[in-house]
């Protein structure tokens, strides 16, 4: 039997690393994004998204889905976008 004091957390409000968890999934099955590679940091009532994407509308629909997943925090959309090439294009040095 353990006596440390259990992990309380306010009703109606998850634990970080759940709610985390609860937008990474969002992010990974919802029909604007299936995205897979975005990482979430939670810290208070900050949200962080990092991690890259193929043009700016999934960058936008990223924070969507973040944003409607876990309403009431500030998301700060770090998500950068990378330059899809071709398979066999010659890359320019």
């Amino acid at each position: 039997m353990s006596h440390e004091a259990p992990h309380h957390v306010a009703p109606g409000h998850d634990a970080p690393h759940y709610l985390a968890a609860r937008v990474q999934r969002a992010l990974a099955e919802d029909e604007r994004t299936y995205e897979l590679g975005i990482r979430v940091d939670i810290r208070g009532d900050q949200l962080f998204l990092r991690g890259q994407v193929e043009c700016d509308e999934r960058r936008r629909l990223v924070a969507a889905v973040a944003e409607d997943t876990a309403p009431g925090l500030r998301v700060h959309n770090e998500v950068t976008v990378v330059e899809v090439r071709e398979p066999g294009e010659e890359e320019a040095l």
